[in-house]
């Protein structure tokens, strides 16, 4: 059987902890700062970890990690 592919979008965007979870960085914080309130940009700082019922199909595209 041959090789699979990962996903190379979700490899740049997806970590696995030594747990089994999987880590992930918030969205919306790079540019047009300025509307958003400082309360959203500390909370958008933190990384956070993908829920249960999608970590089967972000396991899917990330088959090696």
């Amino acid at each position: 059987m041959p090789k699979m592919k990962t996903n190379s979008g979700a490899k740049k965007r997806f970590k696995k902890t030594k747990s089994g979870k999987i880590k992930f960085n918030h969205a919306k914080r790079s540019h047009i700062l300025s509307s958003k309130t400082t309360k959203k940009k500390r909370k958008l700082r933190k990384a956070s970890y993908v829920d249960k019922s999608n970590e089967k199909a972000i396991e899917k595209l990330l088959p090696y990690s």
